[in-house]
C-alpha cells in the first residue's frame, strides 16, 4: 500500500514538473510576444503620426507662405473666405480655418470645426511663438489639428493678426495601426503553440531520464539493490544517474557485506547454543541431583547447591531462548495453527507454572480462534512472568474481542511501572529494565512450571526451596519479551505497553481474530 503510494506520488511529482515546464515555456512565449506586440504598435502608432504631423506642419507653412504674400491686412470676409479656399488647394482634404481678429473663414462651409479646435490651441497660436499641433478625439474619431500665426515679411517677423489651422483626419492613420497591431496579435497565438510543443519537448527530455531515475530509486527502496540507471551523455542529469548507480553500488555491497555477517552471527550462536546443550543437560541433572540432597548438606553446601542449580536453570533458559531468537531470524519458525479455545489456553498456561492462585483472570468464554497454542503459551508465559517478577500484586490476565476482527489479552500489574524510555526499549533483546521496577527472587517467587524446549515450548519442572524451579524464569534472559513480540508478528498481531492510571504497567497482546471458517 506504501508502495504504490509512493509510486503514485512520484507520478505527480514528474507530472507537476512536466506542467511547470510547461507554463513557464508558454508564459515565458507570451509576455515575449505581448511586450514585441505593445512595442511594435507604439513605434509605428508614433511613427505613423510623426510622419502625419510633419507632412502637415510642412505643408501649411508651404502653402500659406506661398498664399500669403498677395493678401491685403487687414482682410474682409470675402478675402479671408478667398484666402482660405487658395490654401485648401493645396493641402488636399483637409480643412482649412482662417481667423483674423472677429473674422473667421472656412474652406468647407458645412464642417463643424468648434469641436475639433480647442481654445488651447486658439490660445497658444495667438500667442505668436510658431507653429502649434494638438491631437484631438471629435465624435469618436481622431483628428491632428495644426494652428500657425502669419507674421509680416519686414525684418521684425511681427504678427498680422491672422491665424491659419489646419484640420488634418486621422481615421486612416487610425485604422492603419490598429490593422498592424491585429497582425501581430494574431501572429503571437501560433508563437505561444509553437512554444508549448517545444516545452512538451524539453520536458520529454527532461523528465525521461528523472522517470527512469524515480523508477530505479523505488525498486531500491523496494530492495532490489540490482536496480540501476542507463547513463548517457555527460549533463548534470548523466552526472546524477551515475552517482546514483555508484550510491546503489556501495549500498548493494555493503548488504552483501551485512548480510554475510549476519548469517555468520547467527550460525554461530546456533552453534554454540547447539554444543552448550549437551553440558547444560548432564549439568542440569547434577544440580537437581544436588538440590534434592541439599536438606542432608550443610547449610553452606546447601545453599551453594541450591544456587549451582538456579543458575544452571537460568543458563537453560538462555540458551534455549537463542535458539529460538535465531530460529526467527533464519525465517525458520512456522505456525502449527488449530481450532484454540484461548480461555482454556491462557488457564492451561498458568496451572503449569502454578500461577493460578497468583494470577487473577478475567476470560471471555467464547472465543476461538485458529492459533498456535504452543506459542500463544510462550507469550501468556513470558507476559505473565514478566509481571510477577518486575511487578506488584494483584497481576490480572483479561482476554476480550472488542471488534468482530480482533481479540485482545492484557497482562497488567500494580507495581512501579515503566519509565517511557523503558517502554520503547522492554521488547528489545537482551534489555533489563530499571532496577527500580526489579524485585528480588525471594520477593517474586518465579515458580516457573518449566524451561523452554527446543521447540519453544516450556517444560515441566518442580519448584526449589528458594522459588527456582528447574528451567524456572530466574532472573531472566533478557530475551523473553523479544521472544513474546515475534510469537505475536508470526500471527499477525503485536504487543503494546502503556502506563495504567492507577500505577503499573500493561502489556497488550493483539491479534488477529481468524475463525476456523476463515481459515478453511
Amino acid at each position: 500500500m506504501k508502495r504504490g503510494a509512493v509510486r503514485r506520488g512520484s507520478r505527480r511529482l514528474v507530472g507537476g514538473l512536466r506542467v511547470r515546464l510547461v507554463v513557464t515555456f508558454v508564459l515565458v512565449a507570451l509576455v515575449s510576444a505581448v511586450t514585441a506586440t505593445a512595442l511594435a504598435y507604439r513605434d509605428a502608432r508614433t511613427a505613423v503620426l510623426q510622419r502625419t504631423q510633419n507632412t502637415a506642419v510642412n505643408d501649411l507653412r508651404e502653402r500659406v507662405a506661398a498664399v500669403g504674400a498677395g493678401l491685403d491686412l487687414p482682410p474682409d470676409q470675402r478675402s479671408l473666405s478667398r484666402f482660405a479656399a487658395k490654401v485648401s488647394e493645396g493641402l488636399g482634404a483637409r480643412i482649412v480655418v482662417a481667423r483674423h481678429q472677429d473674422l473667421t473663414a472656412v474652406s468647407d462651409a458645412y464642417a463643424d470645426t468648434e469641436g475639433r479646435i480647442t481654445a488651447e490651441l486658439r490660445a497658444a497660436v495667438r500667442s505668436g511663438d510658431g507653429t502649434r499641433f494638438q491631437r484631438v478625439q471629435w465624435r469618436g474619431d481622431p483628428y491632428l489639428v495644426v494652428g500657425t500665426p502669419v507674421t509680416y515679411a519686414d525684418g521684425d517677423r511681427r504678427t498680422s493678426g491672422l491665424e491659419v489651422f489646419v484640420i488634418t483626419d486621422l481615421r486612416a492613420e487610425r485604422d492603419d495601426t490598429a490593422a498592424l497591431l491585429d497582425s501581430v496579435r494574431t501572429g503571437t497565438v501560433p508563437v505561444v503553440v509553437l512554444a508549448a510543443l517545444l516545452a512538451l519537448l524539453a520536458a520529454g527530455t527532461v523528465l525521461r531520464p528523472v522517470r527512469k531515475l524515480g523508477r530505479a530509486t523505488r525498486e531500491l527502496a523496494a530492495g532490489d539493490l540490482g536496480s540501476r540507471v542507463a547513463v548517457r551523455g555527460h549533463d548534470e542529469l548523466a552526472d546524477l544517474a551515475r552517482t546514483f548507480n555508484e550510491t546503489a553500488d556501495a549500498l548493494q555491497a555493503s548488504d552483501a557485506e551485512l548480510r554475510a555477517q549476519e548469517a555468520k552471527a547467527r550460525r554461530f550462536v546456533a552453534d554454540v547454543s547447539h554444543e552448550l546443550r549437551t553440558p547444560l543437560a548432564a549439568m542440569t541433572m547434577v544440580a537437581t541431583v544436588l538440590e534434592e540432597d541439599a536438606d542432608q548438606l550443610p547449610p553452606d553446601a546447601a545453599h551453594a547447591a541450591r544456587t549451582v542449580g538456579a543458575e544452571t536453570a537460568r543458563l537453560s533458559r538462555l540458551v534455549e531462548d537463542l535458539m529460538e531468537i535465531s530460529r526467527f531470524d533464519a525465517g525458520a519458525v512456522r505456525l502449527d495453527a488449530t481450532v484454540t479455545d484461548l480461555a482454556d489456553t491462557v488457564r492451561a498456561s498458568l496451572a503449569l507454572r502454578g500461577w493460578t492462585d497468583r494470577v487473577g483472570v478475567e476470560l471471555r468464554e467464547d472465543v476461538r480462534a485458529v492459533v498456535d497454542r504452543r506459542r500463544i503459551d510462550v507469550i501468556v508465559a513470558n507476559l505473565v512472568g514478566n509481571a510477577l517478577r518486575h511487578g506488584a500484586p494483584p497481576v490480572t490476565v483479561t482476554l476480550a474481542a472488542p471488534g468482530g476482527d480482533r481479540v485482545t489479552l492484557e497482562v497488567a500489574d500494580r507495581g512501579p511501572g515503566l519509565p517511557p524510555e523503558a517502554r520503547e526499549r522492554v521488547f528489545d533483546r537482551f534489555y533489563k529494565a530499571d532496577a527500580a521496577r526489579t524485585r528480588s527472587t525471594s520477593e517474586g517467587g518465579d515458580r516457573g512450571g518449566g524451561g523452554l524446549g527446543e521447540d519453544g515450548s516450556f517444560g515441566q519442572g518442580g519448584v526449589g526451596q528458594d522459588g527456582f524451579g528447574q528451567g524456572g524464569f530466574g532472573q531472566g534472559s533478557g530475551l523473553g519479551m523479544a521472544i513474546a513480540l515475534e510469537n505475536a508478528r508470526l500471527h499477525g498481531g503485536t504487543i503494546e505497553v502503556a502506563e495504567r492510571p492507577e500505577g503499573g504497567a500493561v502489556f497488550t497482546l493483539r491479534l488477529p481474530l481468524r475463525h476456523p471458517e476463515e481459515d478453511a
